[in-house]
């Protein structure tokens, strides 16, 4: 029987095709893809029936692949940081660059030229892993040189107790445990000589109560006063301890929150041979050397050498209450020596006294200061000023003359005293001014006393 077939209007017909087409096209994707997923699942074993069409179910869209973890990126005062969001990871990158001057202020004979220098500069490459895992490298390329100053693992599991391996400051000075940025005068005192710089070791650290105990207990080749060694000199270890009390730390006497105090000591064997004496010069604040062991290049039997037991003790301490700030501290090192035939013990000892004040923008702590705005003179704002002086003495045991070290040559008591503006320009970005004048007694030839030195230290110091 056929059918009339109404013919449409002029226009509509293409309208038609072309809905049609949009509506077909889905329908037709969908049944094709329908079909291939009953032929993959279920090869048809008969046709079916007329009345009966093949029961599909759409596939299920595949599941979308998890997002990677957001990555922090963050810039500031204290270096760039990359993180996880969740913190775990993380890697940071800071640094700094003391360019410093020393100007002798001796009209005749001075003990070294004038001159600018890099004193220190050290990228720094920090992070966390797993976030109970702390990494620090430290190399330095300051005086034209490079040197690996740090380089370690922390591993923290709790606050009271973390593990640290590799190379880095033993926790005996204390000035020496300041970080070089966060020192009040642009070099460290005469107490400095007789403590280790950088060694490679074990130790255990923590806190507790609050920070109101730390303590830190460790393991190391052992290294020369004032010294940094990268390997063992011998098959002996230096065992290091300290323990530092803040006891008002949690009360509310809010003037003696800053007191700290404690008491760090070292014990081992050192044995050196006439190449590697395991001993070190000593200086002064304007890095001059005005102490130092009998050495011969013709006559090994005339090198003093370090042999046998080398101890040390310092009781120290700091005080910070609102912009004064106190720190002091006293060494005390014994080593035994060997020149030829000759063997004994020398003990050298020395201390110091520093005070700080800030005139305005902040207030100092162990940590160095941070000016609580940095210098923006459109906003009225400088910063920070500090002003500071210190003393110290550094003593050779008279044993040590003339068996084991030049009177002639080398100063049997060393003094000094100084003074120092700094201006923190933002962050631990500062211009620091240092005037040092240190005086000896002996070093000099007839029994002389050797002339003082009188020194300005400047430094430029960028720090992120």
């Amino acid at each position: 029987m056929k059918q009339s077939w109404k013919s449409p209007r002029r226009g509509a017909l293409p309208r038609a095709v072309l809905a049609a087409t949009w509506l077909a096209l889905p329908t037709a994707a969908w049944a094709q893809q329908a079909t291939e997923d009953v032929k993959k699942e279920e090869p048809p074993k008969t046709e079916p029936s007329k009345e009966e069409s093949p029961k599909t179910e759409p596939s299920r869209p595949a599941a979308e692949p998890q997002s990677a973890p957001k990555v922090v990126v963050n810039a500031g005062p204290e270096g760039f940081t990359l993180a996880s969001s969740d913190k775990q990871f993380q890697l940071k990158l800071r640094g700094y660059i003391q360019a410093d001057g020393r100007l002798f202020l001796d009209e005749k004979d001075r003990p070294a030229v004038n001159t600018f220098l890099i004193r220190r500069a050290r990228p720094v490459l920090e992070g966390t892993l797993f976030g109970s895992i702390d990494f620090r490298l430290v190399p330095d390329f300051g005086g034209g040189t490079t040197v690996l100053q740090d380089a370690y693992l922390d591993i923290r599991p709790w606050s009271e107790l973390r593990l640290r391996v590799g190379k880095f400051k033993p926790p005996i000075g204390l000035e020496q445990l300041q970080s070089d940025t966060n020192i009040v005068f642009v070099e460290r005192n005469l107490p400095t000589n007789l403590v280790p710089n950088r060694d490679e070791g074990a130790q255990l650290f923590g806190e507790a109560f609050g920070g109101v105990l730390s303590y830190a207990a460790g393991a190391f080749n052992g290294t020369p006063d004032d010294a940094s060694v990268d390997a063992n000199l011998d098959d002996n270890v230096d065992l290091v301890g300290r323990l530092f009390v803040h006891p008002f730390r949690r009360t509310d006497l809010k003037p003696l929150q800053g007191l700290g105090f404690g008491l760090a000591a070292s014990r081992g064997s050192q044995h050196g041979t006439t190449a590697a004496t395991g001993l070190a010069p000593f200086r002064t604040v304007g890095q001059q050397t005005f102490f130092n062991y009998l050495s011969s290049t013709t006559t090994p039997a005339d090198t003093v050498i370090a042999d046998g037991v080398h101890t040390r003790l310092s009781p120290q301490g700091y005080f910070y209450f609102g912009p004064f700030g106190l720190l002091a501290e006293y060494v005390t090192s014994t080593q035994e020596l060997r020149r030829g035939t000759e063997h004994d013990q020398v003990r050298n000892d020395a201390w110091q006294v520093a005070a700080s004040y800030v005139l305005f923008g902040g207030s100092p702590t162990f940590e160095g200061v941070r000016p609580a705005r940095p210098v923006r003179p459109s906003e009225g704002t400088w910063g920070a000023v500090e002003l500071a002086a210190h003393y110290a003495e550094l003593h050779i045991d008279p044993e040590a003359f003339p068996r084991f070290a030049d009177p002639n040559r080398s100063a049997r008591v060393a003094k000094g005293w100084g003074a120092a503006a700094n201006w923190y320009i933002g962050g631990n970005n500062r211009i620091g001014l240092d005037l040092e004048r240190t005086t000896f007694e002996g070093g000099a030839a007839d029994g002389g006393d050797r002339k003082p030195e009188f020194v300005l230290l400047e430094r430029f110091q960028a720090s992120w």
